[in-house]
């Protein structure tokens, strides 16, 4: 879940109620991964299980639970949270998850729609469907945003200073669609469309006397451009063997986005991106929950000029979850590589608490050119707690440390990668 993944949940009884009926729909989907994890969920606790034994209810969690095609299943999720680029937010979602087809083999395929507004007056409203059809041959990926989004930024390149924020407000719309087809076992191939149209751009308070690295870049140090377009068709490919995809135990998970913008397309002007994902998750115990998860993602511009809002950026990868102990938008350039490590372990032997600890880099081209001439690293640790054994989702709460003083509490529902 993509907003909700940072905020901090309010109150879990609408999780409690909400997402373990849903949970209960995907044991068919989830029953062959948990005999394949470390830890069986008979010796398993969750917040599922305390909120039972609280209130002394039975747990009726259904493994023959019917599959049946086209029906819906709710999960209704209000919540509050706190993030470095939001402040304290609050945010009501709703999650739908169903399958397609009668045929048991077929993936889950849920829709996210959610609202947020946050303490720095930002607003969010994003849309998210990944739908699977019959026998997994097709995975049509939908993501689309509306966001009224003041931000900080920081300059371009990888040695600029926190001294050196200010706020950017902006408003968003983002309209990305594509299809991809199974070719071979586990990996697909296809194509969408991105679209991508910012409007009522406007520096708050940028540093006097100076012309900003976004005057320059976007502006050409000329009359402030307001708007901008950008509009392409793209090519995607997709490799996973990971058994779980809400919190991978073992596999590998690679995906590939070429995205060319073409001014016949509408775009401003038009420019070339790449971006590389892969992904992979090594099980150390045969017998509990303790995994090393390695992410690579390569985030490239190939040729021409993408808006200054549009480059690559910290957090602003799709999840928002790269570069945790930075605030989002803390580093920003044509080119981003980001490497992060996490070593996940259980705290608790029923599995309802654990840890992890972490490491990332990121390093950006300069300025102006593609050469890459820093390193910023961030570490941390954090807390999970699980919320429904079933499906493996997890609260995660990290604390993390940049360079330069930056830090800051990094909170998701699902891990991070």
């Amino acid at each position: 879940m993509l907003y909700i993944k940072n905020l901090f949940p309010f109150f879990l009884f609408c999780w409690f109620t909400g997402n373990s009926l849903y949970a209960q729909e995907i044991v068919n989907d989830t029953a062959k991964l948990i005999s394949n994890t470390a830890v069986s969920t008979n010796t398993q606790k969750d917040l599922v299980d305390v909120y039972h034994q609280l209130f002394h209810k039975e747990r009726k969690d259904n493994t023959e639970t019917k599959h049946e095609p086209w029906r819906f299943h709710f999960a209704n999720v209000p919540a509050v949270g706190y993030t470095l680029q939001t402040g304290w937010a609050a945010i009501l979602a709703s999650n739908i998850g169903f399958y397609t087809t009668a045929d048991t083999t077929v993936k889950v395929s849920n829709m996210l729609a959610s609202i947020a507004y946050s303490q720095y007056n930002q607003t969010i409203l994003p849309f998210q469907a990944n739908i699977w059809t019959a026998k997994n041959k097709y995975n049509i990926i939908v993501d689309w945003r509306y966001l009224d989004y003041p931000s900080d930024t920081y300059g371009l390149g990888g040695h600029t200073e926190l001294t050196n924020g200010y706020t950017i407000n902006f408003s968003y719309a983002k309209i990305h669609q594509s299809v991809m087809r199974e070719v071979l076992p586990d990996f697909l191939l296809g194509g969408g469309f991105f679209y991508d149209y910012l409007w009522n751009i406007e520096e708050i308070n940028p540093p006097a006397n100076v012309k900003t690295s976004f005057q320059r870049y976007d502006n050409n140090g000329s009359t402030v451009k307001t708007s901008s377009v950008s509009s392409g068709f793209v090519l995607r490919g997709q490799y996973d063997t990971r058994l779980n995809q809400i919190n991978p135990v073992n596999g590998w998970y690679a995906s590939a986005i070429f995205r060319p913008n073409f001014t016949w397309l509408g775009s401003d002007n038009e420019w070339q991106s790449l971006q590389v994902d892969i992904r992979k998750y090594i099980p150390l115990s045969a017998n509990k929950h303790s995994v090393l998860a390695f992410w690579n993602l390569n985030w490239l511009t190939l040729a021409g000029k993408p808006p200054y809002l549009l480059l690559p950026s910290t957090g602003w990868d799709d999840y928002f979850n790269s570069g945790r102990g930075y605030i989002q938008g803390r580093y920003r350039a044509k080119q981003m590589i980001y490497f992060e490590t996490e070593y996940r372990f259980d705290i608790t032997r029923s599995g309802l608490f654990g840890g992890v600890v972490f490491a990332n880099s990121e390093s950006f081209s300069t300025q102006f050119s593609r050469e890459f001439h820093s390193n910023s690293i961030g570490y941390g640790a954090g807390l999970r707690i699980k919320l429904n054994k079933l499906s493996g989702a997890n609260l995660c709460i990290d604390y993390g440390f940049g360079t330069d003083g930056s830090k800051g509490f990094f909170v998701n529902l699902g891990e991070v990668f």
